[in-house]
């Protein structure tokens, strides 16, 4: 893997250390994990992928801010996505530590657990989708034998839901299960610092992604999550990617407004006609579609959709010509 970056390590307050770990995505080239201070070691949020290069990218930003794997007692992941818990395995096995993770991972287990499954679960979608098979293959093809990015894939040794507590010197971090990203996203708080590590249900950009399939409706599941959060009244957060910021009602406010916003021109498209999932991008995202933007589109684009059917506003149906579904909007 070709770094553009090295790890890099800083404080964000007294007994909070930022992590910044290299990624080899163009359009995320970094994500954050992070070391907190309790008792006589560490407790490690996230711990970023499994690649080339990526341990000592995280033993580097450790050593920058004068800390050290070794006192790592507790790894919490937010969700199980590669670029969050990719080097788990590796981390345990050198310091001991208690895992701590959301038990929904039919997600991981789909994607890290049997990568032909995997491929097949991207292939139908996207026939579904009314993507066209020859390029659709094409694409299963480039990625058949790429490395996951994950060492292992992992049970938790304790779960992290809704009303469980991690103790740290900044004082215990309560634990919010939002889903939407990742249907084994969770968020913490600490009430005292009014901190809030949010993982990737909100981040510094407004950015939403939605890991399709595996739960009922995404895009409910995330706006949920930002009802969760807004009632935590954090006044500092630290994300998943991206440097921390204090306007936190700022961020949740802006994810609200966008979604609202592509989920009404998803409405205004089916207005018009029927139309496969594919064919309505454009119309969602006012832009055409490309062979980079598509894994990320087309799964958002999916989630509108299917939060439209539980609305009872849209409905889908087999496409006769082909072996895509179209989406019509429900009559009035």
């Amino acid at each position: 893997m070709t770094k553009t970056e090295l790890g890099r390590g800083e404080r964000v307050i007294p007994g909070l250390w930022r992590l910044r770990l290299p990624l080899p995505w163009p359009v995320v080239p970094h994500g954050n994990a992070y070391a907190i201070a309790a008792g006589d070691g560490l407790v490690l949020v996230d711990c970023g992928t499994n690649l080339e290069g990526s341990f000592e990218a995280l033993t580097l930003a450790l050593t920058q801010v004068d800390l050290s794997l070794k006192d790592v007692h507790t790894l919490v992941i937010t969700h199980a996505h590669s670029d969050h818990w990719g080097q788990a395995r590796t981390i345990l096995d050198k310091t001991g530590a208690e895992l701590w993770l959301n038990p929904n991972l039919a997600h991981a287990r789909s994607a890290y657990g049997d990568p032909e499954q995997a491929l097949q679960h991207h292939f139908e979608i996207g026939i579904q989708s009314g993507v066209p098979e020859a390029p659709l293959r094409e694409f299963l093809e480039q990625h058949r034998g790429m490395p996951s990015g994950v060492d292992a894939l992992l049970e938790p040794e304790h779960e992290l839901v809704n009303g469980v507590s991690i103790p740290s010197d900044l004082g215990d971090l309560h634990v919010y299960e939002t889903p939407g990203h990742a249907p084994s996203h969770v968020s913490l708080f600490n009430a005292e610092q009014r901190l809030l590590i949010s993982g990737d249900t909100l981040l510094g950009r407004v950015s939403p992604y939605f890991d399709f399939g595996f739960s009922p409706d995404p895009l409910g599941e995330f706006l949920g999550s930002m009802d969760t959060l807004e009632a935590l009244d954090a006044r500092l957060c630290v994300s998943g990617h991206g440097r921390p910021f204090t306007d936190v009602r700022a961020h949740i406010d802006a994810n609200r407004e966008l979604l609202s916003q592509r989920l009404d021109a998803a409405r205004a498209g089916l207005n018009h006609e029927p139309q496969t999932a594919l064919e309505l991008i454009p119309a969602v995202f006012s832009e055409p579609l490309t062979p980079g933007t598509a894994t990320w589109r087309l799964p958002e684009t999916l989630s509108y959709l299917t939060h439209l059917k539980r609305l009872g506003e849209a409905s889908r149906a087999p496409d006769p010509a082909s072996s895509a579904s179209r989406w019509i909007a429900a009559q009035p």
